[in-house]
């Protein structure tokens, strides 16, 4: 039985990855600051903390792959000076902390997959962004370059490394498709801005798939775009759903660009600019999607 250690494992990609990784056999170990006991064998939970760079030895001894997950949730609060230092160094920090382990305990760790963001992209039209693109130059490009130079690190350690640059994940559970579903509730399908700017995005179980690939694949190594093939804007992403949830029995709204430059702040950039992401490149490494259309994704997230 392999092993898997998992920053963030408690968090919406990591809970679904945990969940599929046990139900194919794996051992999980999730590190986190408050480690729990379980009733599950296959999930143990070990102790981790970037700010005072401490983690358990055990977890990384015992380790076969670790997918790092962690990084606080860039868009939970406004972006005020200490909140977008904390979202760099929840990033940074953490990544030098999976290094030092893996350089200082004895381990038998084949591959580290890591979370990204294609955050890491500016906006430029008729422009569907790869791999070697360079990253923007706005907050959440440099911070994504720095996340990303952090964990690469790890390769000088002779240890394979895997970088998921991801697009919105969509799942019921969480992330930005329960604040999207929201005011469909009341019958609104509320599209923000113009609604004109393209949306990189993601099945959940795509993602979950996507990251086990990442495990299973000896030869997959490097930085892939974690996007489905076939971007939207946000007013089709939005009508899309309100169409599958309520068919006719909605009205379309609109929430002006000042108002949510007004609410978000800085944070409003990334809400209302437009990336297309190529996944060319996984797809030629011979990942299959489940859901490549929004379509299809909406009909199964709602389906009854």
């Amino acid at each position: 039985m392999e092993t898997v250690a998992i920053t963030g494992g408690t968090g919406l990609i990591g809970s679904a990855l945990t969940a599929w990784l046990v139900e194919r056999g794996y051992k999980v170990i999730i590190l986190t600051r408050k480690p729990e006991a379980g009733t599950n064998k296959a999930v143990t939970y070990a102790h981790w903390d970037i700010k005072t760079q401490t983690i358990d030895k055990m977890a990384i001894q015992e380790a076969d792959y670790i997918v790092h997950l962690a990084g606080a949730n860039v868009g939970e609060k406004r972006w005020t000076t200490a909140r977008k230092q904390e979202i760099v160094e929840s990033r940074t920090q953490s990544s030098e902390l999976i290094y030092t382990a893996l350089k200082t305990f004895p381990n038998k760790v084949k591959k580290v997959i890591s979370a990204s963001a294609t955050g890491y992209y500016g906006e430029y039209k008729d422009h569907s962004f790869v791999e070697t693109d360079p990253p923007a130059t706005d907050y959440l490009g440099t911070t994504t370059a720095l996340w990303e130079q952090h964990i690469s690190k790890v390769t000088s350690l002779d240890k394979k490394l895997v970088i998921l640059r991801t697009g919105i994940t969509l799942s019921r559970e969480g992330g930005a498709l329960k604040e999207f579903y929201k005011p469909l509730k009341f019958g609104f399908a509320t599209v923000l801005g113009s609604g004109e700017q393209f949306v990189p995005w993601i099945h959940i179980h795509d993602l979950v798939r996507l990251y086990f690939s990442a495990i299973v694949d000896d030869n997959m190594e490097g930085i892939f775009n974690a996007v489905s093939p076939n971007p939207v804007t946000n007013k089709e992403l939005i009508l899309t759903m309100a169409r599958i949830v309520k068919g006719k029995s909605f009205m379309t709204t609109y929430v002006p660009t000042f108002v949510l430059r007004t609410m978000l702040g800085e944070m409003s950039i990334e809400v209302l600019k437009s990336v297309k992401a190529s996944p060319e490149k996984v797809q030629k490494a011979g990942f299959q999607f489940s859901y490549p259309t929004i379509e299809q994704a909406m009909e199964q997230l709602f389906s009854l």
